[in-house]
């Protein structure tokens, strides 16, 4: 699934980074349906962790400057997710790099991407925009 534009949180700087996520998001999915190579795979699940954690810090950055009042609530979703991404990369690790787990994995990364995006994200553009 790729981002569009209903998935636009109207922060440049976020929409760009949720951009690229999608983007390797997507890789991810393709190298597991194409059975591409296992360590091409935890690479892409390797980037996705690190990127996750620099989103997740700029993202936080960002409320912060503009004092966001659900910022402590999206601390705790951010921390969440960062749990799953750490026991989905040990679960493919561990499997050997079963496909399952590497579509399981991708699933689970959009899933929470396009919900948390559409649930919460979107609130601090509105929030940003009515700030003006």
């Amino acid at each position: 699934m790729p981002w569009t534009p209903n998935l636009s949180v109207g922060i440049t700087m976020i929409d760009d980074q949720h951009k690229t996520w999608f983007n390797h998001a997507e890789k991810l999915f393709e190298a597991g349906k194409n059975n591409s190579a296992k360590e091409y795979v935890g690479e892409l699940l390797d980037f996705l962790d690190s990127y996750t954690k620099k989103h997740f810090s700029d993202e936080e950055k960002y409320m912060q400057s503009i004092r966001y009042p659900g910022f402590e609530e999206q601390k705790k979703a951010h921390a969440a997710f960062i749990t799953q991404l750490d026991k989905l990369r040990s679960e493919y690790k561990t499997s050997g790099g079963n496909l399952l787990v590497i579509l399981n994995a991708n699933q689970m990364v959009l899933n929470w991407l396009t919900q948390h995006i559409s649930n919460m994200d979107k609130k601090i553009g509105e929030f940003a925009k009515n700030a003006r």
